[in-house]
């Protein structure tokens, strides 16, 4: 979820409390399932193109379908965006396209077979919703990753289809795209060649769900035990995901005591694990108190194919250096929200866990674990 829209919220009221939105919501629906891949072309294997903005994607939207289809190694995954170079992403790091749309739509002129849309900071960006349309004409399967369903709905793609999006952004999508049918309560939704997920974390569930559709259910399976992910399916509580009162005051403490702000190091080398990196990187950015950068002396590829540009050669000596997480790459967010909870209390996890739209024991208000 875009930060700044917590920022509008808090400006707008310390009062808010959504708990009555969600009261009537029916229970959550799990028979979300992505059509088998059909090749087309005559290629071997399918391409995929995971779409950013230069100017700022979201992290974990963008990098993780690109990690789990890259490291499943059963399509031709490209990270694209509108101009060649590097793509500035929210809340931390940055990274280079693999081809701006340009370069992809010279390569494969046929187009993509899916196209993967991250939220970005400027999703009514013209040359990007041309782009997205363009695809979509050529006979794409559509994935919107979180608020990257805006994208979608303002190239029309969205009109008269089932699509579900962020928790957060529920009303504003229903008042800007009414034609679309707006669910909550699941991971993801599937309608036809247009896919959708909810906040960020889906982004590794709905994943795994495209790997199944493309390569088979024993691949997804064989997958999901590596990232240490044991369910994919859509099933999703959304009902515990609203702001309290008491979020608002965590949130303002912790952006106006700006002297207690910190800039986090995350030395990164050659070949590391880019999933565990998203996950640790963006749950450490959103606590409104720190910085998140990432050292090493060069650009360097990650695991699974990546361009990273590292946002400084040497870290200095007031910054305080962050670890990944070892083992499987979804539990580096777990121990994201245990490093933030013992270090700014479980107020600020639950912060965190509720912008990240993740199940956790943070998420209960009045039971911190």
């Amino acid at each position: 979820m875009p930060t700044r829209l917590l920022l509008l919220s808090l400006c707008l009221s310390l009062l808010l409390d959504t708990n009555h939105l969600l009261a009537a919501t029916p229970p959550p629906i799990t028979d979300e399932a992505i059509a088998a891949y059909v090749p087309r072309h005559g290629r071997a294997r399918p391409v995929i193109a995971v779409l950013g903005e230069n100017r700022m994607t979201e992290l974990v939207d963008f990098v993780v379908p690109y990690g789990i289809l890259k490291r499943a190694d059963i399509a031709e995954v490209l990270a694209v965006a509108p101009d060649p170079g590097s793509i500035r992403m929210m809340p931390a790091l940055s990274f280079a396209a693999d081809a701006s749309t340009a370069e992809f739509d010279a390569r494969y002129p046929q187009g993509a077979d899916y196209l993967i849309v991250a939220a970005t900071h400027h999703n009514d960006d013209a040359r990007l919703l041309a782009w997205i349309r363009a695809q979509a004409g050529k006979g794409a399967t559509l994935l919107g990753i979180c608020d990257g369903v805006f994208s979608l709905a303002h190239a029309g793609l969205l009109d008269g289809h089932r699509a579900t999006g962020h928790w957060y952004s529920a009303s504003e999508r229903r008042a800007q795209f009414p034609q679309t049918q707006w669910l909550e309560q699941r991971r993801y939704v599937v309608d036809g060649a247009v896919i959708s997920s909810s906040g960020v974390s889906a982004a590794m569930p709905v994943s795994l769900a495209l790997v199944e559709a493309i390569a088979g259910r024993a691949r997804a399976q064989q997958l999901a035990d590596e990232l240490g992910l044991p369910d994919w399916s859509a099933a999703h509580d959304s009902r515990p995901f609203t702001l309290h009162r008491a979020d608002y005051l965590t949130l303002a403490g912790n952006w106006l005591t700006f002297w207690e702000h910190e800039t986090l190091a995350i030395p990164v080398q050659a070949g590391i694990d880019e999933i565990a990196l998203a996950l640790t990187a963006d749950a450490h950015a959103r606590t409104y108190r720190s910085q998140v950068l990432s050292i090493a002396s060069a650009p360097l590829v990650t695991r699974s194919g990546l361009h990273l540009i590292p946002d400084r050669t040497r870290s200095a000596p007031d910054m305080r250096t962050l670890s990944l997480a070892n083992g499987p790459a979804s539990h580096a967010l777990q121990q994201a929200l245990e490093n933030i909870a013992s270090q700014h209390g479980p107020a600020t996890a639950r912060l965190v866990t509720l912008q990240l739209e993740y199940p956790s024991p943070y998420l209960a208000p009045d039971s911190p674990p």
